[in-house]
C-alpha cells in the first residue's frame, strides 16, 4: 500500500491494511514519516511499514499579495510545492517498492490518493506481472477547485488526465461511496465489475463512549464539537460564522465548541475566532492522540459538520459524520448528497452555505435535548446495523477476491 499521509494514523488505510492481514495477506506500506516515528516498522500485528521523510517546499495556500506579481509568484509556489512535493513521494514511493520486491516480494501494489501520480509505480510493477488498485479517497480536480475556487482550467485538466490514467492501468478500483464509483465509470469509462464501493466506516472497536471529560462537562454550558481536517475546503470559516451569529445576532452564550485537528489553514481560522469574538466559546485542540480525541466527543451534545457545496463536498462521504453517529451524538450539517445518504436523521440539515441557519439549528438542538437523544439513538442504530468497517470491508475483501479470481482461493497474496 502507498499512502501519502502517516500509518497507522490514517484510519481507513489502518483499517483496510488491517483487515487484509486478518484474512491472509501479507501487507507493506509506505507512507510519510512523523515525528517520533521509526523509518522502518511492523504495526498491529503484522503490517511491515517503510517511512519517507517529509518533504514540504512551500505553504500549500497562496499568500495574499496585492501586486499582480507577487500574486502569481506566489501561486506558481504554490504549484511548484505540489509538484515536488508529489514528484518526490512518489518517486520515494517506486524507490522503495523495487526494494521490497526483490526481498519479500509482493503480487499487487494498492495506491490510496492523493496524489494520483502514484499510478506511475503500479505502472512501473505492472510491467512485471503485478496487479494494481486504485482507492480512490478524493476527486483530486474537484479538490482543486474547492480549495481554490477554481473552475475548470489547465490545472483542472491535468489533474482529470492522472485520474484517468491511475483508473484506466489499474485492475480494480475502490470508491469511498456511490457517487464516486460513478464518476468512475461515466468520467473515466470503468466497466462497473471492476468498482467496488468501501465506505468510511468507524471501527467501534476505536469510536465508543468514554467518560465525559471533566473540564469540559464543569464549564456548565451546551458542548458542541468538531473533529477533522481544517483547510480552505473543510467550511470552519462557516462554522465559525455561524458560532458568531449564534452569539452575536441570537444572543446565546450557554455554548462552548472544541475544534479538533489540524491543517492548513488552522492558524486563519484562530485569528478569525479572535477577530469575531469567539475567545470564550471555541478552543482549538490541534492535532490531539484518538484517546483524549474520543473523550472530547463523548462530552460533546451536538456535534457539527460545516462542509460548505462545493464540486468535492457535495459527493464526498466524512468519516467525521459517522464517528458522531457511533458516538451516539446528534449532527447539525449542511444538505449535501451523500452527507444525507449517511446521517439520515441522525443529523438536522440546513440549507447549503447559510450561516444564520445553520446557527439556528444549533439553538434548536440545544433546546431539545429529547430530539438530541432520539437523533444520537438513530445515528448509533444506523452504524451498527451498515456502516462500521466491519460491515463495510466485506466489499474490501471482495474486491481482493475478484482481484485475485485466477488464483487458488486458499493460497494467501502477498500486498
Amino acid at each position: 500500500m502507498l499512502v501519502e499521509n502517516q500509518f497507522p494514523r490514517d484510519n481507513r488505510v489502518r483499517n483496510e491494511a488491517r483487515t487484509l492481514l486478518e484474512n491472509g495477506y501479507q501487507v507493506s506500506v509506505i507512507s510519510l514519516r512523523g515525528r517520533g516515528e521509526l523509518a522502518r516498522e511492523i504495526v498491529d500485528g503484522g503490517v511491515k511499514v517503510y517511512r519517507v521523510p517529509r518533504l514540504t517546499l512551500f505553504k500549500k495556500l497562496p499568500e495574499g499579495e496585492t501586486s499582480w506579481i507577487g500574486s502569481l509568484f506566489s501561486k506558481m509556489k504554490v504549484v511548484g510545492g505540489y509538484v515536488v512535493e508529489y514528484g518526490y513521494f512518489t518517486g520515494a514511493c517506486l524507490a522503495i517498492s523495487v526494494y521490497a520486491a526483490f526481498n519479500e516480494g509482493f503480487d499487487a501494489i494498492h495506491a490510496h490518493n492523493p496524489p494520483d501520480t502514484l499510478f506511475i509505480v503500479g505502472a512501473t510493477h505492472r510491467l512485471f506481472g503485478k496487479k494494481f488498485v486504485f482507492d480512490h479517497h478524493d476527486l483530486s480536480p474537484e479538490l482543486y477547485q474547492s480549495r481554490y475556487n477554481k473552475t475548470n482550467g489547465f490545472i483542472s485538466g491535468g489533474l482529470r488526465l492522472c485520474e484517468k490514467l491511475s483508473l484506466k492501468l489499474a485492475d480494480i478500483a475502490i470508491a469511498t461511496n456511490e457517487s464516486y464509483k460513478a464518476i468512475d465509470i461515466e468520467r473515466n469509462g470503468l466497466s462497473p465489475e471492476n468498482v467496488f464501493v468501501v465506505r468510511n466506516g468507524p471501527d467501534l472497536a476505536r469510536v465508543n463512549l468514554v467518560a465525559p471529560d471533566a473540564a469540559l462537562q464543569a464549564r456548565g454550558r451546551t458542548i458542541l464539537g468538531y473533529v477533522g481536517a481544517m483547510n480552505p475546503q473543510d467550511g470552519l470559516d462557516y462554522l465559525l460564522r455561524s458560532l458568531s451569529h449564534l452569539v452575536n445576532v441570537m444572543n446565546r452564550r450557554d455554548f462552548y465548541c472544541v475544534l479538533i485537528g489540524s491543517g492548513d489553514s488552522l492558524d486563519e481560522l484562530r485569528a478569525q475566532a479572535a477577530d469575531l469574538g469567539l475567545g470564550d466559546y471555541v478552543h482549538f485542540t490541534g492535532f490531539i492522540p484518538d484517546a483524549d480525541m474520543i473523550r472530547y466527543l463523548s462530552t460533546a451534545d451536538i456535534c457539527l459538520d460545516p462542509n460548505p457545496s462545493s464540486p468535492l463536498n457535495d459527493v464526498s462521504t466524512w468519516i467525521k459524520v459517522m464517528e458522531y453517529m457511533a458516538l451516539g451524538k446528534p449532527v447539525v450539517s449542511f444538505d449535501l448528497k451523500e452527507t444525507r445518504v449517511s446521517a439520515g436523521d441522525a443529523a438536522l440539515f440546513v440549507p447549503p452555505n447559510d450561516v444564520a441557519k445553520f446557527a439556528e439549528a444549533i439553538a434548536q438542538l440545544m433546546d431539545d435535548p429529547a430530539r438530541r437523544r432520539r437523533m444520537g439513538q438513530c445515528g448509533l442504530a444506523r452504524v451498527r446495523e451498515s456502516l462500521c468497517w466491519e460491515m463495510t470491508s466485506k466489499n474490501l475483501l471482495a474486491a481482493y477476491r475478484h482481484l485475485f479470481q485466477k488464483e487458488k482461493e486458499t493460497e494467501p497474496q502477498v500486498v
